[in-house]
């Protein structure tokens, strides 16, 4: 296999180039076998193989720096990099990431794993290259999707102003321009990026610049000669800012990508390179259904069908089919994603009420915004986001949201741990960002049942109102147990003595767990629904405190900032007589791997919060 003459960085280069075929098809296959078994970004990834081996020949790792916007499509460049064994282990507690990590190998130039971000570092690289004097060169990578993103234009609007090299290549599987059209782009990027072409234009500019009027002509000339490029070259978009564009380029013909990036280094300015992708390429599963592959569990690669049959319904279920329902009911409601309707679980909203849905890209700063004005404006908006990704908004909400105190609903999926995905997916820092901001309210539910009756709360409620669940299963214990939701208040669970476990959203399962294990220890133990993180309900932590020594605070979020912190606040404040023993994420960040194990290790599984209770005891 020719795979197998690949051991470490560089060795592509010494493929022969009527190879390169079929090293792609081995890849491709290797990606497909490997991540059956272990799960990942599989579309993506197969559509970035032969840019990816091209960008290996054309360029020399790790002097020269490739930046992955997201990082998700990086496989092959692990590949290429020696890392095939880690793939046995990929996304796993302690195995390889799914995304670029420094710390991983010297041929990851910067970690990622947000969208849109690639250019702005890769510009910082490239600037750090300039001053330092070094020559290497930089390559940012980004999707079509990506550059829906606020940020990408930012960098754009910067890169543009360069007199330097700096590579971006538009990783495009929309597939949406027509043959015709690449043709003539072809024929022309023939003839503008030809040496001779290249030396006489930089001649010609130079003579002119020396004149009295150099600039001035230069300028006038540019105009003219762009005139014509509008009229039959593609991307002039970016011409127009001063970055120089080249494509579309075919992204499956390695021969050709390496010669069109060797070309690009020769540019003194910044370079788009527009090159076009098939998203899944390879596995007709994935060519047929690229959403779904997009992050893949286990498979059978035969069929293409998860391994893993789906029993129960999991959070993002049950707030799909509520929203469903309160739009029925509330012709107000309209929903909002950041380029994320499945998702989030939007898009049987999208289809029943196609005028009420709004995808706004990855522009989680202006879904926020924009949902501000629908509220100012009369309606009832719920934006829908990931926890990661609502960090991105953090300035739109205190702003836009909280500060006019409009009725927006936000509801956060994935918050808490999500496992594999890793340190720059983990929803654990949204309850300490959203509490800081006036007028927010944050809730978090127990149950299935319990989102249901939360997000028709929200909806009553006249001001920015956050409900947040996690990534799986939703829990369908307790329901016996369906007090109405009042503002601030929690709800009581079972009430006995001595210990309270004061527990928010998915860690009020564990409360249960860690009670049951109590109770066959024979101490008895108060559970605690907490329900709400800001504001607290301050006077169950008082009522608590009356017949109990010690509170246990409970939460998937870290320490700073979250339902923890404040219960220790009042605690001291009020010099209330109960120890307070706080479970939380510690202040880090948390890596990849399976949600059970990262509890263990990170101290907040039933058996972990066993440990921990039954050594206070012991102290005292």
């Amino acid at each position: 296999m020719l795979l197998e003459q690949i051991q470490q960085t560089n060795d592509i280069k010494k493929i022969n180039p009527k190879d390169y075929p079929l090293l792609a098809e081995e890849i491709r296959q290797f990606l497909i076998e490997k991540i059956s078994v272990t799960g990942g970004h599989l579309g993506s990834n197969l559509g970035a193989v032969e840019l990816t081996m091209a960008m290996h020949i054309a360029l020399n790792l790790p002097e020269d720096k490739i930046v992955w916007d997201v990082g998700h499509q990086s496989y092959t460049h692990k590949l290429l990099t020696g890392r095939r064994e880690g793939f046995d282990h990929l996304r796993k507690y302690g195995g390889m990431s799914g995304f670029p990590k420094r710390k991983e190998s010297d041929c990851d130039s910067f970690d990622t794993g947000h969208s849109s971000t690639s250019i702005s570092a890769g510009l910082g690289l490239v600037r750090a290259r300039d001053i330092q004097g070094k020559t290497n060169t930089v390559v940012s990578v980004i999707g079509d999707g990506a550059l829906t993103g606020g940020m990408a234009y930012e960098a754009l609007n910067n890169a543009a102003r360069m007199e330097t090299n700096f590579i971006i290549i538009l990783n495009d599987n929309n597939m949406s321009i027509s043959e015709n059209v690449g043709g003539v782009s072809k024929y022309l990027n023939n003839i503008r990026t030809s040496n001779a072409y290249l030396d006489i234009k930089d001649n010609i500019y130079d003579a002119l610049r020396n004149t009295r009027y150099g600039d001035g002509v230069v300028t006038g000339v540019r105009r003219a000669k762009n005139s014509l490029k509008q009229l039959v070259i593609p991307g002039m978009w970016f011409e127009d800012m001063g970055i120089t564009y080249l494509g579309p380029v075919d992204g499956h013909d390695v021969n050709g990508l390496v010669r069109v990036i060797r070309e690009a280094k020769r540019r003194k300015n910044c370079v788009l390179i527009h090159v076009l992708t098939q998203k899944g390429k390879g596995y007709a599963p994935a060519e047929k259904h690229p959403a779904r592959f997009h992050g893949a569990e286990p498979f059978d690669v035969a069929t293409g069908v998860p391994v893993k049959k789906k029993t129960k319904a999991n959070y993002t279920d049950i707030f799909s089919t509520v929203m469903v329902k309160l739009a029925a009911r509330h012709p107000d409601v309209v929903a909002i994603t950041a380029a994320m309707p499945d998702g989030t679980g939007l898009k049987r909203f999208r289809k029943a009420y196609p005028e009420r849905f709004f995808d706004v890209g990855i522009a989680e700063e202006h879904a926020v915004t924009f949902a501000a004005g629908l509220a100012v404006g009369g309606l009832h908006p719920v934006v829908a986001i990931y926890s990661s990704f609502l960090q991105r908004a953090y300035d739109q909400i205190l702003h836009d949201v909280c500060l006019q105190n409009v009725p927006v609903i936000f509801a956060i999926d994935r918050a808490g741990l999500v496992g594999s995905d890793g340190e720059t997916h983990q929803g654990i820092f949204d309850l300490s960002f959203l509490s800081s901001i006036p007028n927010m309210h944050i809730m978090a539910p127990k149950n299935k049942w319990e989102l249901s009756d939360m997000m028709k709360f929200a909806y009553d409620f006249k001001g920015p109102i956050a409900i947040r669940y996690p990534r799986g299963e939703a829990y369908d214990g307790l329901a016996d147990k369906r007090a109405d939701v009042e503002m601030g208040k929690s709800e009581m669970l079972f009430e006995e003595e001595k210990i309270a476990l004061f527990a928010v959203g998915s860690m009020v399962k564990t409360a249960v767990e860690v009670r049951e294990a109590l109770k066959e220890k024979g101490i008895p133990c108060t559970v605690v629904n907490a329900r709400f993180v800001k504001p607290i309900d301050e006077n169950m932590v008082r009522y608590l405190a009356k017949n109990h020594d010690l509170i246990v605070p409970m939460e998937e979020n870290v320490a700073s900032g979250g339902l923890s912190e404040k219960v220790i606040t009042l605690v001291e404040q009020e010099k209330l007589p109960i120890e307070v023993l706080p479970i939380t994420i510690p202040d880090e960040y948390v890596e990849h791997g399976n949600v059970d194990i990262l509890k263990q290790e990170i101290g907040i599984s039933t058996s972990a919060v066993l440990e921990k209770i039954e050594k206070e005891l012991e102290a005292k």
